[in-house]
């Protein structure tokens, strides 16, 4: 995998970027003025971010994402990843019939929905899963392949299934192996 020098990544002036930040060079970056990404992130190939997004430190994107942040934006928090496909949309058209869709209609004849997303810290979502507007992802969350994520969700749950559904919890014993790796990183 190839990544944008940091010189490149500089040029493409980031709302804010941290340090240690590898982007693939074939990633699609629409909207970098609107996009802050914090330190030792990796965004990987043939992932598509456009419109506002918060990126944490430690965050993983793996290859083939998609995260529409538009207006309402979406927010990653630390240590969180997206596996293969995932999806995050801040905003739909209203699907009813009721009114037009798509990019190419006049706002003045669509219903469109718009409402920021966000992921918190420590998240996992399973490859190809969606994640749809409004959704707050609590702490902790982690969420099979393929699960449709229409609703927030409580913390430190294991979540699968279209809709999601919340079958058990999931450990906590990760943020004793965070405090770990924090205190291991300030010594070097």
């Amino acid at each position: 995998m190839a990544y944008y020098t940091n010189d490149e990544l500089k040029e493409l002036k980031f709302k804010h970027l941290g340090k240690n930040v590898k982007i693939s060079n074939k990633a699609s970056i629409y909207d970098p003025e609107k996009i802050e990404i914090g330190n030792n992130s990796r965004i990987d190939d043939f992932c598509i971010i456009s419109g506002n997004v918060n990126i944490g430190s430690y965050v993983h994107i793996t290859p083939m994402c998609l995260i529409a942040g538009g207006e309402p934006g979406v927010t990653i928090c630390d240590f969180s990843t997206l596996a293969y496909g995932v999806k995050i949309f801040s905003q739909s058209d209203d699907y009813s019939g009721y009114t037009m869709v798509n990019s190419l209609i006049p706002t003045k004849y669509k219903s469109e929905i718009f409402s920021p997303v966000i992921i918190s810290k420590h998240v996992v979502v399973g490859t190809n899963s969606v994640i749809m507007p409004g959704v707050i992802i609590n702490e902790g969350c982690s969420f099979g392949a393929m699960t449709l994520v229409n609703k927030s969700t409580e913390a430190w749950g294991i979540y699968v299934g279209t809709p999601c559904k919340r079958i058990k919890e999931r450990s906590k014993n990760l943020l004793v192996l965070e405090k770990s790796f924090l205190k291991e990183i300030e010594i070097d």
